[in-house]
C-alpha cells in the first residue's frame, strides 16, 4: 500500500510538471504508457528496494522539468526499459502506441554486439546505436540522458566496482553530450556526481571549503552589484542579478590543470545580470547597454570580453561576457544575457522548443545542432573498427572551445579551438580536404599543419596530385578530419593490397608456385614482415620487387619448429641467461594470473604489501598508495592498477567496464613508489643544491635521477624519486615551494 501511494505520488507530479508546460495536453497517451509499463514491470524492485517503475517514472520528470519534452518523450521515457528488461518487443510497443515511440525506445534498448566485433564493447556498440537512432530524432539521446541523471542519482546502491564504471561513462561520454546539447545544468550535475564517487574526499573537501567562503563571497557580490543595480534602476529595465558559483568539479578539474590550489582558483564567483526583454526591445543592444553601464563604474579587463550574443556557440549559448575589476581588487566575470538566452544557456537546445512551434523532434531545432547531428551522421557512414577509436572519435566533437573563421566570401564558420588548416578544409567539403596541400590565411602562405585562431580569415589551396598521407593524422584534430582521413587510408590501403595480390598471384603462377599460406609465410618471414597483409601492401606500393631471393626463400625447406627445437633442447649443454629470465618472468605471469584468476568482481581489491606484486601498476599514471584507485581485468587475465582519473582508465570505464574492480592501498609506509616531479623556476646559483639538500637532508628522500635545462634565465627540473604515499609527495611539494627560486612544483 505504501508503495502504491509512493508511485502514485510521483506519477502525479510528473502530469502536474507536464500541464503546466507548453506542450498540447495529451494526457491520455501517458496514462496509456505509464499504466503499460508499471504492469510490465510489476513485481520488479530495484537495489535501493523500491519498485522499479519509479525509475521510469524519474527518467520522465527529468525529460520532462529539466530538459522540456513533451507527450511523445515522456512515454518514450516511461518505456524505455520494457523492451529490455520484460517479453514484450519492439513490434508490441509499435502495434499499442505507434511507431514514433516505438523507434525512440528502441534506440534506447542495449544491444548485445555486432558493430566491432566478438571483443568489442558492448557499451561502445550499444552507444553507436544511440548515435544512429539519435540522428533520426534527437529525444533518443534526451531521454537517455536523462536515464543516465537518475541512475547517477541513486548511485549509492550499486557496488564500488559498478560506481566507477557508470561514474567514469558519464565524465566521459554523457557529461560531454549534455554539454554539446547545452543542457547547462544537467551537465554539471553529471559531472558532480561522476567526481563525488570517484574522488569522494576531494569532493567533501571542495564542498566544505566552498561553504567556508560561501558567506565572504555573498558580501562580495551584494558589494559589487549594489552600484550596478543603482545605475540600471534608473533605466526602468525589468532585471535579475544572481550570483553563480562554480561546482565542485568544475574547481577540481582546474585545480588539476593548473596545478593550483583551492585558494588560487580566482573566479568560483561570477555575476549573472538577466534582462526581461519588452515589445520593441532588441536583446543585443540591450546587452551592450547593460555592459557600458557596469564598465562605466569598474574598469574592464582589455582582453576579456566574449561576445556570444552575435556569435552564438554550436550548442546554443548566447550571452556577452566580462571580466571587471571590483574594488576589492579582485578579477570578477559577469554575465549578461536576456531571459530567453538564459534559458536556453540552462536547458539547451529544448529550450528553443519554448520559443518555436511545432513538434521537439530533429525538424527545425536549431542550425547548430542540425549542424552538429550531419557531422555525427558522417562519422557514422564511416566503418570504424575499433570501439575505443570509435568513442574517441564521436567525443573529439563533443568538448571544445570554439573559435571563428571566416571564408574569402566573408561567412563565419565555427570551428574547434586548436583546429588546423587540414581540420578546416575537410569541414568545409572532403574533396578540399583530400586535395589540399596549404592555405592562405590572413593572405599569408601557410602549411596545412598551422593552427587557426578566432578570426582568421582562410583559403584552401588544393591541387589534384595531392593525396592523403599517413602522417596527416598528426595534423588533424576534429573527429570528421580524424574520421575521414583514416577512411581514406584504409581504402588506398585495400587498393595497393589489390594490386600487390594481383602482382604475387602472377609471379607465382610463372614460377609454377602456389599462393598457400606456407608459401605466403615464408615470403613475410623473408622480408620479416607480420602478416600477408602487409606483404601485399608493400608488394602494391612496389616497395618489395619479388625476384630470385623470393623464389629461393619459397624453396626452403621448413621444419616443424616445436620438434626441431625440442631436439636441440636435448644437447643443450648450457642455459642463455636471456632465455632463463624470460621463462622466470612467464612464470611469474603466469603465478600472477593463476592468482587473479578468482577474482570476486563484487568486492574491493586491497593493496597490501602482501598482496601488492600480484598485480602490475599502471605505467601511464605511476599511482602510488594516496592515490584513489581502481582495477582493471586485461584479456590475459591479469590486474593492472590505474588512477582513476587516469587517461587509459579514463577510456576503460566508458568501453570495459565489467572489467573494472574497485581498488584499495591498505601498505604502511614500509614499501617505495616511482614518483616524477616537474619543477619550473629562476636559475640562480645554489638552487639546485637548494632543492637537493631538501629532499636528501630534511626530507630522507632518495633521489632516483635528475634532469635539467636551462633557458632564458629559467629552469626546469624532472626529479625521479622513491616515496611511501601522496603525502609524502604533497611535503614535498610543499616544501619545495618554499624556495624563493622555485616558481611551480608538481607531479608528472
Amino acid at each position: 500500500m505504501e508503495d502504491e501511494l509512493m508511485v502514485a505520488e510521483a506519477y502525479q507530479h510528473l502530469i502536474d510538471t507536464y500541464l503546466a508546460s507548453h506542450h498540447r495536453k495529451h494526457t491520455d497517451i501517458i496514462d496509456k504508457a505509464f499504466n503499460f509499463a508499471k504492469e510490465a514491470h510489476k513485481g520488479v524492485r530495484r537495489l535501493s528496494g523500491e519498485p522499479y517503475i519509479m525509475h521510469p517514472i524519474a527518467v520522465a520528470q527529468i525529460a520532462c522539468e529539466d530538459i522540456g519534452l513533451g507527450s511523445t518523450g515522456i512515454c518514450s521515457a516511461l518505456l524505455h526499459d520494457v523492451v529490455e528488461d520484460t517479453d514484450y518487443t519492439v513490434e508490441d510497443i509499435a502495434n499499442i502506441f505507434g511507431p514514433k515511440i516505438a523507434q525512440i525506445v528502441d534506440g534506447l534498448t542495449k544491444i548485445s554486439g555486432g558493430i566491432f566485433g566478438d571483443k568489442a564493447s558492448v557499451q561502445a556498440e550499444s552507444f553507436k546505436k544511440l548515435l544512429l537512432t539519435m540522428s533520426e530524432d534527437i529525444r533518443v539521446i534526451l531521454i537517455k540522458i536523462s536515464d543516465r541523471l537518475h541512475n547517477m542519482r541513486t548511485l549509492g546502491s550499486q557496488l564500488p566496482g559498478k560506481q566507477y564504471k557508470i561514474a567514469g561513462e558519464t565524465l566521459y561520454i554523457y557529461a560531454p553530450l549534455a554539454h554539446r546539447l547545452g543542457l547547462n545544468k544537467v551537465k554539471e550535475e553529471l559531472e558532480d556526481l561522476s567526481f563525488k564517487y570517484e574522488h569522494p574526499e576531494e569532493y567533501q573537501a571542495i564542498q566544505e571549503q566552498l561553504e567556508g567562503i560561501r558567506e565572504h563571497l555573498t558580501t562580495i557580490f551584494d558589494q559589487f552589484t549594489a552600484p550596478i543595480r543603482q545605475e540600471l534602476d534608473k533605466t526602468g529595465l525589468k532585471y535579475e542579478i544572481k550570483a553563480r558559483f562554480k561546482k565542485p568539479y568544475s574547481i577540481w578539474s582546474k585545480m588539476q590543470t593548473k596545478h593550483v590550489t583551492f585558494d588560487e582558483v580566482y573566479d568560483i564567483l561570477a555575476v549573472r545580470i538577466i534582462f526581461e526583454v519588452t515589445e520593441g526591445m532588441n536583446e543585443t543592444d540591450e546587452c551592450f547597454k547593460i555592459y557600458n553601464i557596469a564598465s562605466t563604474i569598474y574598469k574592464p579587463h582589455p582582453d576579456r570580453l566574449r561576445d556570444w550574443v552575435h556569435n552564438k556557440k554550436a550548442n546554443g549559448y548566447q550571452a556577452l561576457h566580462s571580466t571587471l575589476m571590483s574594488k576589492a581588487g579582485k578579477w570578477i566575470e559577469v554575465q549578461i544575457r536576456s531571459r530567453r538566452m538564459d534559458d536556453i544557456a540552462e536547458h539547451g537546445f529544448a529550450a528553443h522548443w519554448k520559443y518555436k512551434d511545432g513538434d521537439p523532434s530533429t525538424e527545425g531545432t536549431d542550425d547548430g545542432l542540425d549542424k552538429w547531428l550531419y557531422q555525427i551522421k558522417e562519422i557514422l557512414d564511416d566503418p570504424q573498427p575499433n570501439a575505443i577509436d570509435f568513442l574517441d572519435t564521436i567525443k573529439l566533437n563533443l568538448f571544445a572551445n570554439e573559435i571563428f573563421v571566416v571564408t574569402p566570401k566573408g561567412e563565419f564558420k565555427t570551428m574547434p579551438a586548436g583546429c588546423t588548416v587540414l581540420d578546416f578544409a575537410f569541414s568545409v567539403h572532403t574533396f578540399l580536404g583530400t586535395h589540399c596541400i596549404g592555405a592562405k590565411v590572413n593572405h599569408k602562405l601557410v602549411g596545412i599543419s598551422h593552427v587557426l585562431e578566432s578570426g582568421d580569415q582562410v583559403e584552401i589551396l588544393t591541387s589534384k596530385n595531392q593525396k592523403v598521407e599517413k602522417d596527416w593524422i598528426q595534423h588533424a584534430t576534429t573527429a570528421k578530419a580524424k574520421g575521414k582521413i583514416e577512411a581514406l587510408l584504409r581504402r588506398m590501403e585495400r587498393e595497393k593490397q589489390k594490386i600487390g595480390e594481383d602482382i604475387l598471384s602472377d609471379f607465382l603462377q610463372k614460377n609454377e608456385k602456389e599462393a598457400t599460406s606456407v608459401n605466403i609465410q615464408k615470403l613475410c618471414r623473408h622480408h620479416a614482415l607480420d602478416s600477408r597483409e602487409e606483404l601485399l601492401s608493400m608488394i602494391g606500393s612496389h616497395t618489395i620487387t619479388l625476384g630470385e631471393a623470393d623464389l629461393a626463400a619459397l624453396s626452403e625447406r621448413t621444419y616443424k619448429e616445436k620438434k626441431w627445437k625440442k631436439y636441440l633442447r636435448l644437447f643443450k649443454k648450457k642455459e642463455n641467461p636471456n632465455e632463463q629470465a624470460q621463462g622466470e618472468q612467464e612464470a611469474q605471469a603466469q603465478q600472477s594470473t593463476e592468482a587473479t584468476s578468482h577474482i570476486d568482481k563484487k568486492k574491493t581489491l586491497v593493496l597490501s604489501e602482501e598482496t601488492i606484486g600480484r598485480y602490475s601498476l599502471c605505467e601511464e599514471c605511476h599511482p602510488i598508495p594516496g592515490d584513489d584507485i581502481l582495477g582493471y581485468i586485461g584479456d590475459d587475465g591479469r590486474i593492472t592498477i590505474h588512477k582513476r582519473q587516469c587517461d587509459i582508465a579514463k577510456r576503460l570505464k566508458a568501453t570495459g567496464g565489467n572489467q573494472i574492480l574497485a581498488a584499495t592501498w591498505d601498505t604502511h609506509g614500509t614499501l617505495s613508489f616511482p614518483a616524477t616531479l616537474h619543477i619550473v623556476g629562476f636559475d640562480r646559483v645554489g638552487v639546485l643544491h637548494q632543492i637537493t639538500g631538501i629532499l636528501s637532508q630534511q626530507l630522507n628522500m632518495n633521489i632516483h635521477s635528475i634532469h635539467i635545462d636551462t633557458s632564458d634565465g629559467l629552469f626546469t627540473a624532472e626529479l625521479r624519486l622513491g616515496v611511501h604515499d601522496a603525502k609524502d609527495l604533497q611535503a614535498i611539494c610543499r616544501d619545495l615551494k618554499k624556495i624563493e627560486e622555485v616558481e611551480d612544483v608538481r607531479r608528472f
